[in-house]
């Protein structure tokens, strides 16, 4: 394996560890269901794609190929995660859930 093939690894492994840990932090610390939703769906969602490119580069380097499977997963992870927050706030939104206090800006009353 190539030096240059190993600091990727290293690099998209250290971002990927990065921002999963800040989405889990988010997601524990945010203050209502609103902010908590920002979490997983953007900070976790590069985490868990740098961690499963890191696995792309080095099975790719090992001579094994590119793992279709992984960049699959990643590609589903980030269609897939946008959607599915934005379905869960407009469900919030219309069982009344109330933001945070201090939140500015209602786009469900005007």
């Amino acid at each position: 394996m190539s030096t240059i093939a190993e600091y990727a690894i290293v690099i998209l492994l250290l971002t990927g560890g990065f921002f999963t840990l800040v989405g889990a932090i988010g997601l524990a610390r945010l203050p209502d269901f609103y902010s908590r939703l920002h979490g997983p769906t953007k900070a976790t969602t590069v985490g868990i794609g740098s961690i499963v490119m890191a696995s792309v580069v080095f099975f790719s380097t090992r001579g094994e190929g590119i793992g279709i499977s992984e960049v699959l997963i990643v590609v589903f992870l980030f269609i897939t995660a946008p959607v599915s927050a934005n379905i869960m706030a407009k469900a919030a939104m219309h069982m009344g859930i109330d933001p945070a206090k201090g939140t500015r800006g209602h786009p469900w009353d005007q």
